[in-house]
């Protein structure tokens, strides 16, 4: 390879199939393979039409949730979303539920989504590039200032005091703090009422610190409309690895059910509208967690939580519970003719990533278990052109373990967390 864009291209191939190898596939590596999963394609661009759509616009939050086995192509589909998405003009994040974002924790799985949001055309920071976009659209922007500065939004009144100081001030220290509490952090309401005097308005904010259990909802709801006022179509939340959830203990299983409602826009009187949520879980997680033949938490979460005093969550767990056992989207398993298309442009991708010409593999649809997933597929092409180019006379024969989701309460997940779940609302 003699030029800069041909050396650029075989940088890019490599690094598509080097994600590829890991399992994990990036953005170059889902524009070469594709999606080739047409109902949970329609169903987002559903979803985006609907959120964009100026003149119905929704009433609340949107959502889908996905299903598939490990290696069925979960996350290729929320890359491929992703792109789809940014595209479009929205802003995009992706959170992958884990032992630091727990999906019972509303102010935990935020705070992700800030930190990973990505926009079309730009490369910063999220709050700070949103500030940015409300200058350079004053009429999407006018109608979110108004609208902030309503007092029937429901939102507390720091939010339009920190917006106008944001507006208005001359001090970048405390107006990089206002955009670290819309983030999820803290500030202190003396901080804020300083920046009003400075610019000659306490007088129009009379407000006391709110409870912390309020601002969650409120900083969400405070985001959708920033990031709508800052000109984007609306905002794209994609949650991956729901299943971790079947880990935890029984509270913090049942408060992430109601979170899941409240993500997917299925509690009455919580609105996000401008909110796309797409979340995904292993195929056996409403049977292994939520049918008579695992813990069945369908029977006894919502009981159990009312027994507890705890009416309000219990009706939005069943309803996510309800999302989880009826609505989700299954992935379908990929066919012969999809197979061949995608080891046949892996193999042109590998033959100018590596300068070598890879021979042609017997690759095909089906399989038991893990052989029938299209991630073992992937892998095996490539793991054969690897030894072939490396060992010219060696012919290899992959091997592999089919991997099955744990769904054993772990300690180290329920007895740290445990006690912040009770803090939950």
């Amino acid at each position: 390879m003699d030029t800069d864009a041909d050396g650029k291209l075989v940088f890019t191939y490599r690094r598509a199939l080097e994600a590829l190898r890991s399992g994990v596939p990036n953005r170059e590596a889902v524009r070469i393979l594709g999606c080739n999963q047409p109902k949970a394609e329609n169903q987002f661009a559903i979803l985006l039409r609907q959120c964009a759509d100026q003149q119905s616009p929704p009433s609340s939050s949107l959502g889908m949730l996905v299903s598939g086995d490990f290696g069925s192509g979960k996350s290729h589909l929320l890359s491929y979303l992703e792109h789809q998405a940014l595209s479009q003009g929205f802003v995009c994040s992706r959170v992958a539920v884990s032992k630091e974002t727990p999906l019972y924790d509303l102010g935990k799985v935020f705070k992700s989504a800030i930190d990973h949001g990505r926009m079309p055309g730009r490369s910063g920071q999220l709050m700070e590039e949103l500030g940015i976009g409300l200058h350079e659209n004053p009429e999407t922007a006018s109608r979110f200032f108004k609208w902030a500065d309503s007092e029937r939004n429901g939102l507390h009144r720091m939010f339009p005091a920190t917006l106008t100081v944001h507006e208005k001030a001359n001090d970048p220290e405390l107006i990089s703090d206002i955009r670290a509490f819309w983030s999820g952090g803290k500030i202190a309401v003396s901080r804020i009422k300083n920046g009003l005097r400075a610019i000659g308005q306490l007088q129009n904010y009379a407000f006391k610190a709110p409870k912390a259990s309020e601002l969650s909802p409120q900083r969400l709801r405070f985001a959708v409309e920033l990031i709508k006022g800052a000109g984007y179509q609306g905002w794209v939340v994609l949650l991956d690895e729901g299943e971790l959830v079947g880990s935890y203990s029984r509270l913090q299983r049942a408060r992430s059910y109601a979170e899941l409602a409240r993500w997917l826009g299925r509690v009455p009187g919580e609105a996000y509208p401008g909110l796309v949520v797409v979340g995904t879980v292993t195929a056996d997680f409403a049977a292994a967690i939520l049918g008579v033949g695992g813990k069945q938490d369908r029977d006894y979460v919502g009981p159990w939580l009312r027994s507890r005093g705890e009416s309000a969550i219990a009706a939005k767990a069943e309803t996510g519970m309800r999302v989880l056992e009826r609505e989700a989207i299954q992935l379908e398993p990929p066919t012969t003719e999809k197979v061949t298309t995608a080891v046949e442009k892996l193999r042109h991708i590998y033959s100018i990533a590596y300068a070598w010409e890879a021979s042609p593999v017997a690759i095909t649809a089906g399989g038991a278990g893990y052989r029938g997933k299209m991630r073992h597929k992937v892998r095996t092409a490539i793991n054969e052109w690897d030894l072939m180019r490396l060992y010219p006379n060696f012919r290899p024969e992959t091997e592999a373990m089919d991997y099955r989701p744990d769904y054993q309460e772990h300690p180290d997940l329920t007895r740290e967390a445990e006690d912040q779940a009770d803090d939950v609302r």
